[in-house]
C-alpha cells in the first residue's frame, strides 16, 4: 500500500482527472483531534530542517501553493509553515501582473524570488498563473500559453541542476461545495470579510475550465526534479498534514548534516573560560 507522500504525488507523464480524485480524502485519521499529534510533530520536523538547511548552505527549497479561491494557500503557510525561521523563508504572493512585469517574460518577475543556498521560498500563487488563468481567461492566444509548459521545466530544472534547489508544487484540491462554504465563511466573519473579491462568484462558472486547465498543468510539468502533488483540502487538518509531510519527505531526502565549525573550538573554548575568569575577577 503505498504510503501518503506517494498517493499523492502526480508521477512525471502520467494523465490524471481531478474529478476522480475525492477533495474529502482524509487518510486513515477520522478527524483533526486524532490528526493533530502528528501535524505537530511534523511542524515540529520541519522547523529543525529548515534550520538544518540554513546551516548547511548547500541546498535551497522552493514551496509552489496553487489552488482555487478559497483552496488555502494562506492557511498553509499560517498553520505549517509558520514555524520556519524567517531569517532562511521568503514567502511571495503574486497577484495580477504591473504594467512593467507585462512588458517582461512571464518569468521575469519570479527570478528575483527563488531561494539562494540555504533559503526556503514559498510561493503563495506562481508562475503557473501564465498556464491557468490566462489560458482560462484567454489573456493570450493558445500558441503562446501553450509553449510555456517547456519554458516553466526549464526553468524548474535550472534551479534544481544549478542551484541545488529542490522544488515542490502543491495543487489544494476542494469541491465546489466547500469553496461556496467557504465564501460564506468570509460573508459571515468580520475577521474574513476582508478576502471577499468580486470576482469570487464569477470565477466559479469557469470551475470546469480551471480543472482542466490544472489536469494539462499537471500532466506537463510534474518531474523528477520538480513534482507536483494534488492535495486534498476538503479538511483543513489533513491539508496541513498531508502538505507538512510532503515537504518533511523532501527535506529528509538531501540528507543534510549540520557543518564543521570554522574557527578552532578549542581555542575559542580557551577565551571563554579566560573571560569568565575576569567576569570573576572583577
Amino acid at each position: 500500500m503505498p504510503n501518503l507522500v506517494d498517493k499523492l504525488l502526480v508521477k512525471p507523464g502520467s494523465k490524471i482527472k481531478l474529478r476522480d480524485i475525492d477533495p474529502a480524502y482524509h487518510g486513515h485519521h477520522e478527524s483533526h483531534e486524532e490528526a493533530m499529534p502528528d501535524i505537530q510533530s511534523h511542524v515540529q520536523k520541519l522547523d529543525e530542517l529548515q534550520y538544518l538547511m540554513y546551516a548547511e548552505k548547500k541546498h535551497s527549497l522552493l514551496i509552489v501553493l496553487q489552488g482555487l479561491d478559497a483552496a488555502g494557500k494562506d492557511g498553509v503557510i499560517r498553520h505549517v509553515l509558520t514555524g520556519m525561521n524567517p531569517s532562511g523563508c521568503q514567502v511571495t504572493g503574486f497577484k495580477q501582473p504591473t504594467p512593467e512585469e507585462l512588458e517582461h517574460d512571464f518569468l521575469w518577475r519570479v527570478h528575483p524570488h527563488v531561494p539562494g543556498k540555504g533559503e526556503v521560498a514559498i510561493f503563495n500563487r506562481s508562475h503557473y498563473e501564465d498556464v491557468l488563468v490566462v489560458r482560462v481567461h484567454k489573456l493570450a492566444p493558445r500558441e503562446v500559453w501553450s509553449g510555456r509548459y517547456e519554458r516553466i521545466n526549464d526553468f524548474e530544472k535550472q534551479l534544481a541542476v544549478e542551484n541545488h534547489t529542490s522544488i515542490v508544487k502543491f495543487f489544494l484540491y476542494i469541491s465546489k461545495d466547500e469553496q461556496l462554504a467557504r465564501f460564506k465563511q468570509r460573508l459571515d466573519d468580520p475577521a474574513r470579510r476582508w478576502k471577499i473579491s468580486d470576482a469570487d462568484y464569477k470565477e466559479r462558472k469557469r470551475w470546469g475550465d480551471y480543472l482542466e486547465a490544472y489536469e494539462e498543468v499537471l500532466h506537463k510539468t510534474s518531474t523528477d526534479y520538480a513534482p507536483c502533488y494534488v492535495i486534498p483540502s476538503n479538511h483543513k487538518w489533513f491539508r496541513n498534514l498531508a502538505v507538512s509531510e510532503v515537504i518533511n519527505h523532501t527535506f529528509q531526502a538531501l540528507h543534510m548534516k549540520m557543518p564543521k565549525p570554522t574557527v578552532n573550538i578549542d581555542e575559542i573554548r580557551k577565551e571563554y573560560h579566560e573571560a569568565r575568569k575576569l567576569a570573576k575577577a572583577s
